[in-house]
């Protein structure tokens, strides 16, 4: 039986923590559909990240104390760009298709190992880029008819720049062991973020049981379990290969949109997955260099 290289051995427990975290994400698409059509997005938003972090908070509670004040400054700029990220995505979404706004949000997979070079100084292998490549093309078949560049186009391209940021500093910040207390404070300040934005008009919360039990579900499974493994993840993988993998976030989605709302199996959306998995086999498992399977640290740190 063929034995698998330590250093990829060690990366193999993230990346497939990873694809679970998209997954959860992609599941939300079907449940969150008709919910954002009662309660306003800031104020779902604002609920559903203060709920995860009150939960976090309340299974660890000494997991922010054991912070520095550095690194709690730090994921306060991480909630920020991740906070903004939503709320820009979703304004975006408004004016925007839903095939549109997932292709342009996963633009992020081409801005990670930009803002990553620039940022970190990280070398990015040809691999790596032919990678990135595929999924973007991957995202591209299944999604566009078409295109034009407008303001709910420009508006969610600003999204994926949010996200590409967090994307990288959660990557170069996140500390072994301390994957919660990033967590508890970044969805605290994202809950602040949108609270904030929600208040000229009053905050409505969920009003009956089955939209209570949505709101836990994306705010518990996809908030609090999610960002907790996406930190933790991160910081034992360099940020263009966790981006590459959450490019599986669509695909899941869609998956969930056939099994649970009998979406078509189209040609377009097979070829798009399939592009996609080959992007993430690259990324993943192929040959890269000693120096891929670091996770980079901005200069200095």
């Amino acid at each position: 039986m063929a034995s698998v290289a330590p250093g990829r051995a060690a990366t193999l427990a993230p990346a497939a923590a990873l694809i679970g975290v998209t997954a959860i994400w992609g599941s939300t698409f079907v449940v969150i559909k008709d919910l954002t059509e009662t309660i306003p997005v800031t104020d779902f938003l604002a609920v559903r990240f203060a709920i995860a972090a009150a939960g976090l908070w309340l299974l660890a509670p000494r997991s922010v104390a054991r912070l520095s004040p550095e690194l709690r400054r730090k994921a306060m700029v991480l909630g920020l760009a991740y906070g903004a990220a939503q709320l820009l995505q979703t304004y975006g979404l408004t004016i925007v298709s839903a095939s549109v706004s997932g292709f342009v949000t996963g633009l992020y997979v081409v801005l990670t190992p930009v803002i990553a070079a620039l940022l970190l100084r990280e070398s990015i292998a040809r691999a790596t880029w032919l990678a990135v490549g595929l999924a973007t093309v991957g995202l591209a078949v299944p999604s566009l008819n078409g295109f034009a560049i407008g303001i709910g186009e420009l508006v969610t391209a600003l999204s994926a720049v949010g996200y590409a940021v967090h994307i990288v500093l959660l990557g170069a910040w996140s500390k072994p062991g301390q994957a919660v207390g990033l967590a508890v404070v970044q969805m605290a300040f994202i809950a602040l973020l949108c609270g904030v934005a929600a208040l000229p008009g009053g905050i409505t919360l969920p009003a009956t049981g089955t939209e209570w039990l949505v709101m836990l579900y994306v705010a518990l499974a996809a908030g609090a379990l999610a960002m907790v493994a996406q930190t933790w993840a991160q910081a034992r993988l360099p940020s263009t290969r966790a981006a590459i993998i959450m490019t599986t976030e669509p695909v899941f989605a869609a998956l969930f949109g056939i099994t649970l709302d009998g979406d078509p199996v189209t040609p377009r959306f097979v070829l798009g997955a399939g592009l996609v998995l080959a992007a993430m086999y690259l990324a993943e498992l192929g040959p890269r260099r000693a120096r891929d399977a670091q996770v980079a640290h901005l200069p200095g740190e």
